[in-house]
């Protein structure tokens, strides 16, 4: 800080030359302004220490501060203005049995008074995921959910997505598939800045740690599961889509949905009804129970006017994929796209996980001939172990519990290889979770980012 001396003598224009008459100063001078001196010190340490001297008009409200620092995500995370939302609304229940209306108003009521999430709201995702709130019966199930959790955590943080795991029941009727409901509806409540809620089963691996949801493709449409329109309107087939894995807008619309469907569930007075409404419409179902998978399949059966414009059924890719057609060709599809590093430089290059999105994408260019879905070998997005169940051990009896345990184990070292290369490690065997190999510098150096 410029000293008020400098200040003066140097920059105003009121100042003048000092002169040898300045020191000339009486006893009589000094000794007053001595005494001003004293008087002037003895005042300033009286207010400092006593704090009834301090008016209130000088007290600042920290409410109305602006000087709160932003995360490292360009949001303002300290700062929740006393604007009234729904949130001060009594009424409000986060209930799976009490609606919700006016939502789209209310969210963007509270995006006007959070401006900093406003900015990005239309692609912010959360994943929602859970288990059951007691330990696993299946002696591997307890461990096998934990690196399930860890698989989502990491794809999140690669991608920026915030998470959120739910192990209890919601709703104390709303157990077994139809537990997600409650879920994902207090969810949508709670993460207004989020346009998109992104259920993931437990037994749902992420298996292309890179890949981001083309969200684009979705941006008139509520609602995205893996599906086929023919076998819904054709085949009348109760797996012609699968819900364990759905992407749901943060809208009116899908409180809406999730009302409706909801109502087929165990909440419902009608629920042994729904199940046999079901049974009798979906001639392959197996099981006598209203499940929520059937549930939307009616839906969308029976009113497709209402519900199919806003429903996409994604095919394109594995949104979901069924691992008996999955795991046996995690080695083949290393080898494949290690091929294309051998021939792309910039792929094998090593870098921060920070950037990992662009590599995903730069990938894409030699993918072209991977094809989708069976019979590709392309990684899966998500490789789903339907019927394995690895909590309970109560698996479809068509697998053996050995080969589910076996490829969720496979599946989980294939997504972790491509985390652990970026910190310079890789399970040389997808079998043995146990062992880790330091992954060699192979960025050819005629090619590498800096001269030595």
């Amino acid at each position: 800080m410029v000293s008020p001396e400098f200040s003066l003598s140097q920059f105003s224009p009121m100042a003048k030359p000092r002169n040898r008459s300045f020191w000339c100063l009486s006893d009589s001078f000094l000794y007053c302004g001595g005494v001003f001196l004293a008087i002037l010190l003895v005042c300033s340490f009286w207010s400092f220490f006593t704090p009834t001297l301090n008016f209130s008009s000088a007290i600042t409200d920290p409410s109305s501060a602006v000087s709160c620092k932003e995360s490292g995500f360009g949001v303002n995370l300290k700062s929740d203005p006393k604007d009234l939302t729904f949130y001060d609304d009594p009424e409000l229940s986060y209930s799976i049995e009490k609606p919700v209306k006016n939502w789209d108003k209310k969210r963007k009521q509270w995006l006007n008074h959070h401006p900093s999430f406003a900015a990005g709201a239309s692609e912010r995702i959360v994943v929602v995921t859970g288990s059951q709130p007691k330990p696993c019966k299946n002696p591997i199930g307890d461990h096998l959910l934990l690196r399930s959790f860890k698989n989502k955590v990491d794809y999140c943080r690669i991608h920026g997505y915030d998470i959120f795991y739910n192990n209890l029941l919601l709703h104390p009727k709303m157990g077994s598939y139809w537990a997600k409901l409650p879920v994902v509806k207090a969810a949508m409540l709670t993460h207004p800045e989020a346009e998109w809620i992104w259920w993931v089963d437990s037994d749902a691996l992420f298996t292309d740690m890179e890949f981001k949801l083309p969200l684009q493709r979705y941006k008139n449409h509520n609602l995205v599961v893996h599906g086929w329109p023919e076998l819904i309107y054709d085949k009348k087939s109760w797996t012609s889509l699968n819900a364990g894995v759905f992407l749901i807008r943060n809208c009116q619309w899908s409180m809406n949905l999730i009302e409706t469907w909801s109502n087929m569930g165990p909440v419902s007075k009608d629920y042994k009804k729904w199940g046999e409404i079901q049974r009798s419409t979906f001639k392959d179902k197996l099981f006598p129970e209203s499940d929520d998978q059937t549930a939307l399949i009616y839906l969308l059966y029976k009113h497709k006017e209402k519900y199919y414009d806003h429903i996409y059924l994604e095919g394109e890719f594995y949104f979901e994929g069924y691992w008996v057609e999955i795991f046996g060709r995690y080695e083949n599809t290393t080898e494949m796209y290690l091929e294309i590093e051998r021939g792309a430089a910039e792929l094998r290059r090593r870098h921060a996980e920070k950037v990992s999105e662009h590599y995903g994408a730069f990938r894409e260019e030699y993918l072209k001939g991977a094809g989708n879905g069976k019979g590709s070998w392309r990684r899966p997005l998500i490789t789903h172990f339907t019927g394995c169940q690895p909590c309970n051990g109560d698996h479809n009896k068509m697998y053996d519990g050995e080969s589910c345990w076996n490829g969720m184990v496979k599946a989980l070292n294939f997504a972790d290889n491509q985390v652990l290369r970026k910190y310079g490690f890789i399970h040389p065997d997808l079998l043995d979770s146990s062992t880790v190999s330091e992954l060699p510098f192979d960025y050819p150096a005629d090619e590498g980012p800096c001269e030595s």
